[in-house]
């Protein structure tokens, strides 16, 4: 199971995925230069503002992913928020992403998806957030969205009916500190067969260990402020791209 320290930015800044809001005293660059000098293979980044509508963060993805292009070992890296129009794609994708995450499309506009997986199909992902196996329109939404009425199973099911080769499963947590949905997770690969990424709410040394016990998780997303506050997680870490 691969691992990716995940950078959650919102107005410029590195934003925990629970708990306390506040920004992290530290730059999204040294963040990120922290996680590479540690051996990060790795690494999701996730524009906050452009997930919700209130803004994008597209100039400092493009200098996080120049920065990391210019390393002689690159990291995998993976980018999600408000990715919803072939510009957004061919951008992200000229500045050096490897994956981009397709979520709220998937419930709104079958057109722009089937657009986007014509032309973006070999570097698309689609995003299913979701509590207690029910689908919820959006992960960084305010009360973390809202449900949809369909599960998690029809989902995963509906992104391989449209052509997606890999999925990513954000696990909703209710409240902070819960445990992973590995259930969900279970009933996503199994229905989909397709490899399969979770994230959410693995949050420490734990959650890790058991979610590769599981065997069905292709890649964990991980909060990289953990990272940066406990540097034994880097040895989990591993380095082959996904």
């Amino acid at each position: 199971m691969k691992i990716f320290p995940t950078l959650n930015i919102q107005q410029g800044r590195v934003i925990p995925t629970f708990g306390d809001p506040a920004p992290s005293a530290l730059t999204p660059m040294e963040i990120l230069d922290r996680l590479l000098e540690g051996g990060c293979s790795h690494l999701a980044l996730v524009d906050v503002d452009a997930a919700q509508n209130k803004g994008n963060n597209r100039e400092l993805l493009a200098q996080l992913l120049r920065h990391v292009q210019a390393r002689a070992t690159r990291p995998c890296v993976q980018v999600a928020g408000g990715i919803r129009s072939s510009d957004q794609c061919s951008f992200l994708l000229d500045q050096g992403a490897n994956w981009l995450v397709v979520g709220t499309l998937l419930q709104k506009s079958s057109l722009v998806v089937e657009q986007l997986l014509g032309r973006f199909q070999s570097h698309l992902t689609a995003g299913i957030d979701a509590r207690g196996g029910q689908v919820h329109c959006s992960g960084w939404s305010e009360g973390t969205g809202q449900g949809t009425g369909i599960t998690a199973k029809e989902m995963a099911l509906r992104a391989k009916a449209y052509g997606f080769k890999r999925l990513h499963f954000v696990d909703l947590a209710a409240q902070a500190g819960a445990q992973p949905d590995f259930e969900t997770a279970r009933i996503i690969q199994e229905a989909s067969r397709l490899p399969l990424l979770m994230g959410g709410t693995l949050t420490n040394r734990a959650h890790l260990e058991a979610a590769r016990a599981t065997k069905i998780l292709h890649g964990g997303l991980v909060d990289a402020l953990l990272f940066v506050g406990d540097s034994e997680l880097l040895g989990l870490l591993q380095p082959a791209c996904a």
